[in-house]
């Protein structure tokens, strides 16, 4: 893993793991300074530093594999096309620890992909299955079949919306992140961290 990616998984892991920038340091045997410009992305670590730092965090820093990365940086921001969330998942755990890139952007698409499957559950509940079950209350008069094909027609319409929006957002992300710009879902609940 090069710089600057380097330096955001160790401040990353860093503070997962509750540590400070002086303890860190104190466990490498370097100083504070050093940890310092680690995470800024201003040095690349020594070897020795670089072994410590797997070490203490618990994390392979010399395993991440860029060769392939925009491929499968697109193929995640794609997968979310589809609105299973199992796809990119699945990509997002198998490639999460060869890029920092891949695993910091998989998270995004992955709250989104959950964000949107609930909007979609609340969709199919709020406009199919209440409906649905008002009508078999009614009975089968006239008014109420009047009222079963108004329902019928409009509840493919906010999916077809929710699924023209969700595509849009895959197609400008995956752009996004193939031309080194900033990546962003709207809507997105932060399930994943």
């Amino acid at each position: 893993m090069n710089q600057p990616d380097l330096g955001l998984k160790i401040a990353e892991l860093r503070q997962q793991q509750g540590l400070t920038q002086e303890k860190l340091a104190e466990y490498c045997e370097v100083s504070t300074r050093t940890i310092q410009r680690i995470e800024s992305g201003d040095v690349e670590p020594r070897s020795f530093t670089r072994n410590s730092l797997s070490n203490i965090l618990g994390f392979d820093f010399g395993k991440e594999n860029t060769n392939n990365q925009s491929f499968w940086l697109a193929l995640l921001h794609m997968s979310s096309t589809v609105c299973i969330v199992l796809i990119p998942l699945f990509l997002w755990s198998w490639k999460k620890d060869q890029s920092y890139k891949i695993d910091r952007q998989g998270r995004d698409v992955l709250n989104f992909q959950i964000t949107i499957t609930l909007i979609l559950l609340a969709f199919v509940l709020v406009l199919i299955v209440v409906p649905s079950i008002l009508l078999m209350s009614q009975g089968l008069d006239r008014d109420a079949n009047t009222l079963g094909n108004v329902f019928t027609l409009f509840p493919p319409l906010p999916i077809l919306f929710l699924a023209i929006f969700t595509s849009y957002q895959a197609v400008v992300n995956t752009v996004r992140a193939l031309s080194e710009k900033p990546i962003h879902y709207p809507l997105s609940i932060p399930f994943v961290k």
